[in-house]
């Protein structure tokens, strides 16, 4: 079924539901980052290297590559065309500024990139077969042989980013008090 005025389809039961737990956890997210200037977003309040800017920038990257991997498999994943167990630390060392706020990155700016990957999540996942599974890639954090569907993709992605939201939530008390909830 679709809406007569946008022809967008009109979702219930659980793909409505994992959408709306999506949804919700990434609006937390976004909140921790209320009124902040770019030089607030960038700073790492904590002894870790977390900052609200880079946390909104990996849960991006993180979102876009499960996507990727949704609609291309395994090889489609990382971006850079190479299996994690190819990884170089110049490799690792380019993935590690997804953490923070790169010079010329602007707190807009890795906002408007996740709405638009948000965005893009969400149409995919209004139409895309739940049930279809793909092998994940070769990763030390994988166990081989593990099959993922687009549901358990989903739910992963519910997880990581409620688990972020609560590390932004952290980071923003630790600027300047304000919290998220409560």
């Amino acid at each position: 079924m679709t809406s007569t005025e946008t022809g967008t389809p009109i979702l219930s039961g659980e793909r409505a539901d994992l959408l709306d737990s999506l949804g919700k956890h990434r609006f937390f997210l976004r909140f921790t980052t209320r009124e902040l200037t770019d030089e607030q977003a960038a700073q790492r309040p904590t002894v870790s290297a977390l900052s609200l800017g880079g946390l909104i920038k990996h849960v991006t990257d993180t979102e876009e590559s499960w996507v990727r991997f949704i609609e291309g498999g395994a090889a489609a994943m990382t971006g850079n065309g190479k299996a994690w167990t190819e990884w170089t630390e110049e490799d690792y060392a380019e993935r590690e500024k997804t953490f923070a706020l790169q010079p010329g990155e602007t707190l807009a700016g890795v906002l408007a990139r996740y709405e638009e990957v948000a965005k893009y999540t969400d149409e995919l996942i209004a139409t895309v077969d739940l049930d279809l599974s793909q092998p994940l890639p070769d990763a030390p954090w994988y166990p081989p042989n593990t099959y993922w569907s687009v549901r358990r993709v989903l739910v992963h992605l519910v997880a990581e980013t409620a688990q972020h939201a609560g590390h932004a939530d952290i980071i923003r008390e630790t600027l300047d008090g304000a919290k998220s909830m409560g």
